[in-house]
């Protein structure tokens, strides 16, 4: 049977992609994926026949993943962080129902979340929310019920996309609503370009989140109400007695 493996990257750097998805990308024919990865991978598998679309063309992304398996070839679709997360793999299983001569295996990844924290230090140790701000795909409306939830429940919560040319305030708007039940000096960080060249980490009170400038390649952290700093890094205690 012809077969698609979707496989979360991870953040970008060679060296925080998992074993077995290096190894997935060995061993296949053809790469596929948003243009932006695929100049992060390209280096490291010479000899490959890559294909790319641009971004709004996940769809056609995947149909393209599938005729080339559907020849085969042996396909990766490649994803940022990890394939399930924000990824392609719930697209790819949707899009599969129409090439039941395909098989598909997901190959998961290291998510922004996971490999932001681990440069803060450990913001996620106790439970925590994941939201994206973007709203292409999401109302605005859904993603403020997200956030007061989430706030209200006094969870660690990551930001994915918190803004963007069209969205340059969404940051703002969701520190303003988190601040209905956090306190203004709640511990928060940002790391940008994780895993990647310039890669930065910087920490802030939820007041000073508020007023800060982001770009898309920016995850954000925003603590509960134990997370503290310790020696400069971002702390979630778990509760054990010391």
């Amino acid at each position: 049977m012809n077969k698609l493996t979707v496989v979360g990257i991870g953040p970008g750097a060679y060296e925080l992609m998992t074993i077995k998805a290096a190894e997935t990308l060995r061993n296949c024919d053809v790469i596929v994926g948003y243009t932006v990865y695929v100049d992060l991978v390209k280096e490291h598998f010479p000899g490959k026949e890559f294909l790319t679309t641009p971004m709004k063309k996940e769809v056609e992304r995947c149909r393209l993943a599938f005729e080339e398996a559907g020849k085969g070839k042996n396909v990766a679709m490649i994803c940022s962080g990890d394939a399930g997360v924000y990824g392609m793999s719930g697209l790819i299983l949707e899009i599969g129902q129409e090439f039941p001569e395909v098989a598909v295996e997901i190959v998961s990844g290291v998510t922004a979340a996971i490999g932001g924290a681990s440069v803060l230090g450990a913001p996620l140790i106790h439970d925590f929310a994941v939201i994206s701000l973007s709203d292409l795909l999401t109302p605005w409306e859904k993603i403020e019920k997200r956030l007061s939830a989430a706030a209200e429940a006094d969870l660690s919560v990551v930001l994915y996309n918190p803004s963007s040319k069209k969205r340059k305030d969404y940051l703002k708007k969701a520190c303003e609503i988190m601040l209905a039940w956090k306190d203004p000096n709640t511990v928060c960080g940002t790391v940008v370009n994780i895993g990647r060249e310039g890669e930065q980490a910087s920490l802030y009170t939820l007041a000073e989140l508020k007023d800060t400038p982001v770009d898309m390649f920016t995850t954000v952290f925003v603590g509960n109400s134990q997370t503290k700093v310790i020696d400069g890094k971002m702390v979630t205690p778990r509760g054990y007695i010391i």
